[in-house]
């Protein structure tokens, strides 16, 4: 095995997620690839081309040459047309080509995973031509993949894996950007601590300081007298992070204490996901 060991956990985070996909999708007849998801304007089909599109780019595959229609409604800036174009070419293949093509570019990934020799450093393409270093695009895409596992387990009625090696990248991801939400978006008073206390299959008491300059830091040690504190469950935190849920739906789910302005202002700007 050639590949970094600080890559090692999001290539078995990635495998994890991918071969669960596969297992998801595999007996699904036609209609159930058109079942609408969490991810507004996607259906089960249009998340599994996402996820092959990603992994054709990592694999460093040309981009297809398409045109998107005019009338996609969720389509309404740059990054999302980028990420559109893997989708909306697929969108007329049958359940028998996506699950043959998801089958071969498992193959090709695990092949590309295994002779990767590469410095985790390396500097490789990003979404719109921006540049990334190899340890955080797959630290990224780890986390994508988990993430659009959980939607198509949503749609399908199949839970599950949420405490997955995906699931451990995702906290760490939706970890570091809290101190931007608390600090920037949220505009918590100056010498404050927020404290976020989650439970479920992922669980974990963190605290974002923000010093007297308006910057926060994540920690870890629990803070006396908080300005708030938010107490929720794993799946909720992460699909109000993600988008998947508003806080007005998930409200019965989230326990808040504190001052009501500010609780309130972290969770309207909670989304950190394009």
């Amino acid at each position: 095995m050639s590949l970094h060991p600080t890559l090692q956990p999001y290539a078995d985070a990635w495998t994890h997620s991918i071969e669960a996909i596969s297992e998801l999708v595999q007996p699904l007849v036609e209609a159930e690839w058109n079942r609408r998801t969490p991810c507004p304007g996607w259906s089960v089909r249009d998340i599994v081309s996402h996820v092959m599109g990603l992994d054709s780019e990592m694999l460093g595959d040309p981009r297809p040459i398409h045109t998107l229609p005019r009338d996609l409604y969720h389509v309404t800036n740059d990054h999302q047309r980028y990420m559109e174009m893997q989708v909306d070419v697929r969108r007329h293949h049958t359940a028998p080509e996506m699950t043959s093509e998801l089958e071969y570019m498992i193959i090709r990934r695990n092949r590309q995973l295994r002779n990767e020799s590469r410095d985790p450093g390396t500097n490789v393409r990003g979404p719109l031509g921006t540049e990334l270093t190899l340890e955080e695009a797959m630290r990224r895409h780890a986390f994508d993949v988990w993430a659009h596992e959980q939607d198509l387990r949503t749609t399908l009625g199949r839970p599950g894996n949420l405490d997955s090696p995906g699931a451990h990248v995702a906290r760490d991801v939706l970890l570091g950007e809290l101190p931007a939400v608390v600090a920037e978006r949220a505009d918590a008073p100056r010498s404050s601590a927020v404290v976020f206390d989650v439970h479920g299959p992922v669980e974990f008491l963190r605290t974002i300081r923000v010093d007297i300059q308006g910057r926060g830091t994540l920690e870890s040690s629990p803070a006396l007298g908080p300005a708030a504190t938010l107490t929720l469950d794993w799946e909720t935190y992460f699909r109000l992070a993600c988008g998947r849920v508003t806080p007005q739906a998930a409200k019965d789910r989230i326990k808040t204490e504190g001052d009501p302005d500010l609780t309130a202002a972290i969770l309207r700007h909670f989304t950190v996901t394009p």
